[in-house]
């Protein structure tokens, strides 16, 4: 079979990196077309410097980056240093990119791409917030049918929030964009905090990437390592979640995680709640479902599977 064409929609973050070397290590399955940076857990000018970082360290200078939406469509822009460091990429030192990030802007790159490409061979994959995806949709609305699929990270039901009580950092940051996203009738699959805190580092999961002896495998270790202390102190946890890359073992091997396709509303005009992804996960509702929600992941598979493919870098 082809490699399945994805384009990574992202805000590096240290877990977006690792589900960026994911992706790229797995060039037999995934097709990576483009990565499209948007602002999120730092500014864009960060973010899109970032992906570039990754990008070379995966030895992949040739992937397309483009910079994209540097604020949320109706709000002013909330970040997360405290989570990811200054630089978003806080831990190890980083070389500066010398790769060019292309000229025009990400939302373009998206529209163009899906149509240009065949209708429903593209998959999207947003791992921050969904700003980007959903200023393409709004500007381009014949785009949303050639859409494949919309795999991302995002929300939480039982889990609730971790920027506020309600609401997770990606739909929180931009809801409005999101809203436009779980209503446009692509078929979406969401990996939410119900997943990813079930996949949590831990020492013998961390030395393994130290282990494996190769630059791409000390970054990762030295990101986690940073990135764990913030998850460790707030939840009382072992280590901490790798939320993006979820998205990506998703497409690579869907049988590791498990769901319901259910109805999910996202909540824009609460203070209280606003960012909440509402997902009717006991069918109490009539709205038809629009999204497979996960809430499971063999955790130790999606380690193996992480860790075997960082080792080809």
């Amino acid at each position: 079979m082809s490699p399945r064409n994805i384009i990574i929609d992202t805000d590096p973050g240290q877990d977006d990196a690792v589900a960026i070397l994911l992706a790229l290590a797995s060039p037999e399955e995934l097709e990576v077309l483009g990565v499209t940076a948007v602002a999120g857990n730092v500014p864009l000018a960060l973010t899109e410097k970032n992906a570039r970082i990754v990008c070379e360290l995966a030895g992949r200078p040739d992937v397309k980056v483009f910079a994209g939406c540097d604020a949320p469509m109706n709000r002013k822009l909330v970040t997360a240093e405290h989570v990811h460091g200054k630089t978003g990429l806080d831990g190890p030192v980083m070389p500066e990119p010398t790769m060019p990030l292309q000229q025009g802007h990400a939302v373009d790159f998206i529209i163009e791409t899906l149509r240009a490409e065949p209708a429903g061979t593209v998959t999207l994959c947003p791992l921050g917030p969904l700003t980007n995806i959903a200023t393409a949709f709004e500007r381009a609305p014949d785009i949303v049918e050639r859409v494949q699929e919309i795999v991302l990270m995002g929300g939480a039901y039982f889990e609730v929030g971790n920027i506020t009580p309600a609401a997770e950092f990606n739909i929180y940051v931009d809801p409005e964009a999101a809203k436009i996203v779980f209503a446009s009738g692509v078929p979406i699959v969401v990996m939410p905090l119900d997943v990813t805190h079930k996949a949590l580092t831990n020492r013998v999961r961390v030395e393994a990437f130290r282990d494996l002896g190769s630059e791409a495998g000390r970054m990762v270790a030295e990101w986690t390592d940073f990135f764990e202390r913030f998850d460790k102190e707030k939840y009382g946890s072992e280590g901490a979640p790798l939320h993006d890359p979820c998205v990506i073992a998703y497409l690579l091997k869907p049988e590791l995680f498990s769901g319901r396709h259910v109805n999910v509303e996202v909540e824009t005009g609460s203070e209280l709640t606003l960012g909440m992804t509402v997902a009717d996960w006991w069918g109490v509702t009539d709205r038809a479902p629009n999204a497979t929600f996960m809430d499971d992941v063999d955790a130790d598979g999606f380690f193996a599977l992480l860790t075997q493919r960082i080792g080809r870098l």
